[in-house]
């Protein structure tokens, strides 16, 4: 252990230091140990080529204060690292890089564009693991899993064959997310939803046998192409006796008929709806429910299919054009309305999402949700906070079959394969050469994957080696707590219950903390079209990493979104700073002297009492706090202890030992000083790791890590409750008496005369031993305790503190001729602006030119100077 602190506080000298020296002691490794408990979290992997984003930052903070405290508590602690290969995104890039060279994916054939899709990610794969690293994230490395890992591709290919088994896997057309220019089917997790300005189109559909027509209003005219029926509620006066009827469909000449349904909003639009069942999902249900055509008019590149004329060919937006165009002259528009409305776009490319009806893989959700459901209601699945499990609840409730397969090379590739000739479709992990049914050798395998959250859906327990009963999969599964994302409840969270409850016969974790996001200062998401995103490194480079680590907590409370301040930050690396050098003073005044072998317990003063009793305390709330997921909570009361009790309080109480010829008291505040601070160190560890190992190493007789350090627990023996409710007292009068300096200017040099008057004995007596601290903390020059207020004078200043009046004779505290003197320059200077600022505002001129922010400002200054004014004659009249 190195003897000094350095003496200022400078995070780059130590931050990557501690943590390569961390990591290369195994402090973060996590084994089978019966032992002890395990506690176990899985990280939420990142995208294996993204970057550290703030959504990352405080999510992977909130972690690893979990997981830091949980070892210093004892138990077995894991923290099993990952990535996410992220097929879309990563493909997407890797296909844009093969463009760059003059290539198509198609080009290279699919075993070169994965070689170039693997290259990729061992290049970008390494960045966000050095970017937690930067972070301080204390996770077990050795155990670090990637979603393509070939023990992870075992898991997925072993759930989706059992799946396919019991008949929850099958193949089918059905309406998709599907992103024209990835060219693939997304998850709704992969799509973000912009208000955007519209129309509706009001369209006359005509009747077939008779004249007249039905509107309809739509948002997406170039769909009518594909519309099978209009469908109305059965409940709506306008059109009960339609129902039934024949219409011709604009443009197409398609014959239709009016259905009934309940599904349809009698107030939006016109109350009649046309239904598009390949091009829109709740058209789709209603298809179903009416034995409805589904008729697909767009190709996957969003273009019109053949055999609808001059729109064959055509761009959606171009199709869109020329429909609206044709039904104007044709004399179908009636009427365009703005209407601003959510259009899906894809989250990669910002393409408009197209819903489209597609031959997919799906699995069948509502058996799966069921056991989900009822591990929920029966409470063995809880959300903090708990009002996100309606959310989680009411997803379930209603609940879709889920599209699991994507049209991309990258990711795990479905086992499934199919027989040309008599069309079987063979599941299997091993290669099928041979059809099972005619016993045909012309197999193909689906060229297509699986989306990347069938495989992260398994990540608690595929991490761990299932389908192998491994001994860590034993041990330290389930796991304890999942902390992640209120936008992934649906997509995510949900998967892996249903996926373990399945699979594991067991919930994969007991508790959800859901976190919310980092806002900026203005209370906007952090986006690039915005450009007001921040990059934690940036702020770690210039304030540390506890810094930022601390200011997210702080300001951070479960499920609420918080707002980025750098102000916040810049208060963080404050606090550090005032830790850093309260640790140098304790250890400048440490000597090293064999205090331990006296008995402390009877040595201890009355300010020695009262700092154990309150980090006692504190101990106990903060563990509490933690135990609840308070952890902003529980940071604040290590902070407010720290700062003001701490450092402003005690620290200054004990300098006159420390400074004085009593060499046992001066042993005793040294071994206290100490004392609490390694309770302060490791209370604040979890939160700003860095900065408490850093002094940890520095102090005496120290030669263990403290991130293997205990975590401090509440001890009966330092519940000094009289100890606590007198310093207590004594601080409060100490504040009184600073208060009634600052009220009058008294300079602090300036030793004054306290009179306190009291009619209690324990406040006496409670006053005479406090003497001391009156001199060091008050600037007190004569200490006088009575029982009356007689001969105290009419010039004295005073409080009330409980149960004791606080007088201080004004003549002590100043000099009364060079106040007055003071007071009266005072008063002339804001006359002088008082005058100045009215002949502006009475100036007709100036009021009625100036802009109004400047006549503002001058009335707002005239308001301040007044009352400024007042306060000079109020301080003038009280000493004449």
């Amino acid at each position: 252990m190195e003897k000094n602190l350095s003496k200022k506080y400078n995070p780059k000298e130590f931050e990557t230091r501690l943590y390569k020296y961390w990591e290369e002691n195994g402090y973060f490794k996590a084994d089978v140990n019966e032992e002890k408990t395990p506690f176990t979290i899985m990280m939420p992997p990142p995208n294996v080529t993204g970057n550290l984003h703030m959504g990352h930052a405080i999510n992977h903070t909130i972690q690893d204060i979990l997981i830091r405290w949980k070892r210093m508590q004892g138990f077995e602690a894991l923290w099993l690292p990952g990535t996410d290969h992220a097929s879309i995104s990563t493909e997407a890039k890797v296909v844009a890089r093969i463009k760059e060279e003059g290539q198509t994916k198609e080009d290279l054939g699919r075993e070169k564009f994965l070689e170039k899709a693997w290259e990729w990610t061992e290049e970008y794969g390494g960045n966000i693991r050095n970017q937690l690293r930067r972070l301080g994230v204390s996770c077990d490395w050795t155990k670090e899993r990637f979603t393509l890992d070939e023990g992870l591709s075992n898991a997925v290919e072993e759930v989706f064959i059992r799946l396919y088994k019991k008949g929850l896997i099958y193949r089918g057309d059905r309406i998709i997310n599907w992103c024209p220019s990835c060219g693939t089917a997304i998850s709704d997790a992969e799509v973000e939803h912009h208000e955007e300005e519209g129309h509706l189109w009001h369209i006359k559909y005509p009747f077939k046998d008779r004249d007249g027509y039905v509107i309809i209003a739509t948002t997406r005219p170039e769909t009518m192409l594909g519309d099978i029926a209009v469908a109305v509620n059965p409940e709506d006066d306008r059109y009960k006796g339609l129902i039934g009827e024949k219409l011709i469909l604009p443009l197409v000449n398609r014959e239709m008929e009016i259905v009934a349904d309940d599904y349809v909003d009698m107030e939006f639009g016109t109350g009649a709806v046309k239904i598009t069942p390949a091009h829109d999902p709740n058209d789709f249900e209603i298809g179903l429910r009416h034995d409805l055509d589904m008729i697909k008019i767009m190709n996957d590149d969003a273009t019109i299919a053949n055999g609808y004329g001059p729109y064959s060919g055509m761009d959606r937006y171009e199709a869109r054009k020329a429909v609206v165009k044709d039904l104007k002259e044709q004399g179908y528009l009636l009427e365009i309305e703005d209407h601003d409305h959510n259009v899906g776009h894809c989250e990669r490319c910002d393409t408009t999402i197209e819903p489209i009806i597609s031959k997919q893989w799906f699995v069948d959700m509502k058996p799966l949700a069921k056991p989900a459901i009822k591990a929920y209601k029966e409470g063995k699945l809880k959300f903090v906070p708990e009002r996100f499990g309606k959310i989680y609840l009411h997803w379930l409730e209603n609940i879709r079959d889920w599209c699991i397969s994507r049209q991309l090379w990258w990711g795990h590739r479905l086992p499934v394969y199919y027989c040309e000739d008599c069309g079987e479709i063979m599941v299997s992990k091993t290669e099928v050469k041979e059809c099972s049914k005619c016993g045909s050798a012309n197999i193909y395998q689906d060229p297509d994957t699986l989306d990347t959250w069938f495989s992260s859906a398994l990540w608690p327990f595929s991490t761990l080696g299932w389908p192998e009963e491994t001994e860590e999969l034993k041990y330290f599964y389930p796991t304890n707590v999942l902390v992640t994302g209120y936008d992934i409840i649906f997509f995510w969270v949900i998967r892996m219950v249903f996926s373990a409850i399945e699979q594991m016969d067991v919930i994969p974790f007991d508790d959800v903390f859901i976190t919310g996001l980092v806002r900026d200062s203005q209370g906007r998401k952090m986006s690039k079209s915005l450009g007001n995103g921040i990059d934690p490194l940036e702020i770690i480079e210039q304030y540390g990493s506890d810094a930022l680590r601390f200011s997210l907590i702080t300001g951070n409370t479960p499920g609420n979104d918080m707002r980025f301040y750098i102000e916040r930050v810049e208060a963080s690396r404050n606090f550090a700073n005032k830790l850093w050098n309260a640790s140098r003073f304790v250890l400048m005044n440490f000597e090293n002297k064999n205090t331990r072998s006296k008995n402390i317990s009877e040595l201890l003063e009355e300010e020695d009492k009262w700092i154990l009793a309150r980090v006692n305390t504190v101990t106990k709330e903060a563990t509490e706090n933690l135990n609840k997921y308070e952890l902003g909570i529980a940071a604040q009361k290590v902070y407010d202890f720290t700062w003001n009790e701490y450092c402003d309080w005690y620290i200054e109480m004990v300098k006159p030992r420390l400074y004085g010829d009593d060499l046992e008291s001066k042993e005793v505040a040294q071994w206290v000083l100490l004392e609490v601070l390694k309770d302060i160190l490791r209370l604040l560890h979890p939160f700003m790791p860095f900065i408490t190992e850093e002094i940890w190493q520095h102090l005496p007789e120290n030669d263990t890590s403290l991130i293997l350090s205990d975590w401090p627990i509440y001890k009966e023996e330092h519940n000094f409750t009289n100890a606590v409710k007198n310093i207590e007292f004594i601080m409060e009068a100490v504040k009184s008496i600073r208060n009634i300096r600052a009220e009058v200017n008294a300079v602090p040099s300036k030793k004054a005369k306290v009179i306190f008057v009291t009619n209690e004995d324990e406040t006496m007596k409670v006053l005479e031993n406090g003497k001391p601290y009156f001199v060091n903390l008050a600037s007190a020059s004569d200490i006088e305790i009575r029982n009356e207020k007689k001969d105290i004078g009419e010039d004295a200043m005073s409080a009330v503190v409980s149960g004791c009046e606080i007088f201080m004779p004004m003549d002590d505290l100043v000099d009364i001729e060079k106040e007055l003197e003071r007071l009266n320059k005072e008063k002339a200077k804001l006359e002088g602006e008082l005058k100045r600022v009215n002949g502006k505002l009475s100036n007709e001129g100036f009021v009625s030119k100036a802009p109004e922010a400047v006549v503002q400002s001058e009335r707002n200054k005239k308001i301040k100077y007044q009352e400024m004014l007042e306060k000079v004659m109020e301080r003038l009249n009280s000493l004449k």
